[in-house]
């Protein structure tokens, strides 16, 4: 699969493979998928990111793409067509690979801890070395990379992964991280003049608080009045 194939998929698309793949597996008995099934997942309140409102042409649009992709397949027969996935065969990667991908797919960005937690019940990893092992051989495809190892976030121990089903991401930043580098940059705004300035105001505060309390000691002293500091 060459880089023109990756940067085809759009956010729907990739949304639409990761509803099947977890349609597939969560609720095998109504798999494959109706489009009125599916358009419910895509648009789900829990469990992604970000959250979506889908009309029924856009996933037939959607669908339309992935079936000239050979990557979804439609099924006639009974009240509504249906539709399956060939993730596996098309993309030559394992059982595994395709949980981590559709979760990437599902809610984005995320580290090799929360993809073990969040993927679990499309397949349990072992421990967090698997899902990273895994993630490492989908990165040295010979075909072609299918994930990517963000840069470390500010504040962060762990590094997050992306899918490269839309192409290579652009500099990702969540909500938290622009808090925390908004907040840096004003600190470092504070000149050297500010903070000379602000030290002249505490030792003069501190030169008033000291004649206060010596204020209040002759004053306790010329009337015998003990006064409690």
């Amino acid at each position: 699969m060459d880089d023109n194939f990756l940067s085809e998929f759009s956010l729907l698309e990739t949304r639409v493979l990761g509803v099947l793949v977890e349609k597939q597996r969560t609720v095998p008995d109504i798999y494959p998928l109706t489009l009125n099934a599916l358009v419910s997942g895509c648009n789900q309140k829990s469990s992604r990111d970000p959250i979506m409102n889908a009309s029924l042409a856009d996933v037939r649009s959607a669908l339309d793409n992935l079936k000239h992709k050979a990557l979804v397949t439609e099924t006639s027969g009974g009240r509504a067509d249906r539709f399956s996935h060939h993730i596996e065969r098309v993309l030559k990667i394992p059982s595994p690979s395709v949980a981590l991908i559709a979760m990437l797919m599902l809610r984005g960005p995320q580290t090799a801890g929360e993809l073990r937690i969040n993927s679990e019940r499309l397949h349990k990893f072992a421990d967090i070395s698997s899902v990273e092992s895994f993630l490492e051989e989908l990165t040295e495809r010979q075909e072609g990379s299918l994930v990517v190892k963000l840069p470390r976030q500010p504040g962060s121990r762990e590094n997050r992964w992306m899918h490269l089903l839309s192409g290579m991401p652009e500099t990702y930043s969540d909500p938290a991280t622009e808090r925390r580098e908004m907040h840096h940059a004003i600190e470092c705004t504070v000149t050297e003049s500010d903070f000379a300035e602000l030290k002249s105001r505490v030792m003069h505060l501190e030169t008033e608080l000291a004649a206060l309390k010596q204020m209040i000691e002759i004053l306790s002293t010329q009337t015998n009045f003990p006064v409690k500091q």
